[in-house]
């Protein structure tokens, strides 16, 4: 991962614990698709916290590095907001559209990973 990515990757998971994501799941999808490197889930427990945790992730990306997602998705209901930077898709979801979706089981075989 080049230094760049890792540090935007860093601070995203930084926001996401300052304002209290739950169960931050990072997985490695490098050797499973083309589609990204790495995925990052988190869920929140109401549709403000979940539009919040986006707004303020992809506001800090761009103040700190100047990087924008290719796309998003989601902001309208704020239930699942996908955001693509390319080398990571970020999943923030509503606690029971996470359960719903189940991402984690999909993507079964993908390593879990620790970006700290």
């Amino acid at each position: 991962m080049k230094l760049l990515e890792k540090k935007i990757l860093k601070k995203t998971l930084n926001v996401i614990e300052e304002m209290k994501g739950q169960e931050i799941l990072t997985l490695d999808l490098r050797k499973l698709t083309t589609l990204t490197d790495y995925f990052v889930i988190t869920s929140a427990t109401n549709t403000k916290q979940v539009a919040a945790m986006a707004k303020k992730i992809g506001d800090q990306i761009y103040e700190w590095y100047g990087v924008k997602p290719l796309h998003t998705e989601g902001m309208k209901n704020a239930m699942w907001i996908l955001m693509d930077y390319g080398f990571f898709i970020l999943h923030i979801f509503l606690d029971e559209k996470r359960r719903t979706y189940n991402l984690e089981k999909i993507w079964l075989d993908a390593p879990r990973v620790s970006v700290k």
